[in-house]
């Protein structure tokens, strides 16, 4: 693929992952494990109820390929949820089966370079037949350029394209409904990045609400940063500030946190336990209403 300015859906991102990625207020584990020259992995996960159908099939297919195996268990409230993952790669094909407690069969095909600087995804959700979508991405030295097709009755297109390079893009994305007519969405977008900085301004919600973002990195590793994000929603006048920030205290330990100005404070503390092995602890509380009861997500992802 090109060192182009990437997909609209990059910008903005790297504020917005700093300021969501990881918090959460559930319990999360996740088990990964690889397959060895078709040899199977097992792995155990308690108070989960799959079906067995289910663990079978994914057991058979370890058994006959190559497989990267990962199995996620959450607790949210009272209610557990999982689902067991199953990834496949093979030259520029790359095969993803997902079976959850719901008994629904989620598959992912990627194809890369079918033709050349292209990557088309084909998903789909059994049983329900409708949730077909076909996505082709089309990579330029100086654009982007993503096509993406609802295959059910009431198809809806989604287009989306940028422009520019790595240091400076422009972009926006619209989707059609080809039943009513009607466009569903239209957003645009700008994003300015620098070795040790990233800004960037959407345009969103069909033009009702305007987002800015800024994050400026503090060291060469990029591991301790700074971020702030503006919204502004023009129907109601409402506006969001909110900073945050993040910082390594040791090669092994993240510590990242954020406030707005609704007083939603908002903190995360990552450990690396053993090598690609990761704790993350979360919590947040209403500065505002502090009689309310903070919230606390705890995830645990091993991996071999």
């Amino acid at each position: 693929m090109s060192k182009g300015p990437g997909l609209f859906t990059d910008i903005g991102k790297k504020a917005k992952d700093l300021l969501t990625k990881d918090y959460t207020s559930d319990r999360k584990l996740t088990v990964s494990s690889y397959s060895s020259a078709g040899v199977p992995v097992a792995t155990c996960m308690a108070a989960l109820n799959f079906c067995l159908a289910a663990l079978i099939f994914v057991v058979m297919v370890v058994f006959l390929m190559l497989w990267a195996l990962t199995s996620t268990a959450v607790k949210k409230g009272g209610l557990s949820t999982g689902d067991v993952a199953a990834l496949y790669k093979y030259k520029n094909t790359i095969i993803d089966v997902k079976l959850d407690t719901a008994s629904i069969i989620s598959t992912t095909l990627t194809f890369t370079d079918i033709i050349p600087s292209t990557k088309t995804i084909a998903s789909i959700k059994l049983p329900d037949y409708n949730s077909g979508k076909l996505e082709v991405q089309y990579f330029h030295d100086h654009a982007t350029l993503t096509t993406a097709f609802a295959l059910n009755q009431s198809p809806v297109i989604d287009v989306s394209a940028t422009v520019g390079t790595p240091s400076i893009a422009f972009g926006g994305e619209a989707g059609y409904d080809t039943t009513s007519g009607r466009f569903t969405k239209y957003t645009a977008g700008i994003s300015v990045t620098k070795a040790d900085s990233s800004a960037s301004i959407i345009l969103g919600d069909k033009g009702d609400s305007i987002k800015a973002s800024y994050v400026h990195h503090l060291d060469l590793l990029k591991k301790n940063a700074a971020v702030a994000e503006v919204t502004r929603k023009f129907s109601t006048n409402e506006n969001i500030l909110t900073v945050g920030g993040s910082f390594a205290v040791d090669p092994l330990t993240q510590v990242k946190a954020r406030l707005n100005n609704q007083g939603q404070l908002g903190a995360l503390l990552q450990h690396e336990i053993i090598p690609k092995s990761v704790l993350t602890i979360s919590g947040e509380i209403d500065t505002k209403a502090l009689d309310k009861k903070p919230r606390f997500g705890l995830g645990v992802a091993l991996k071999p």
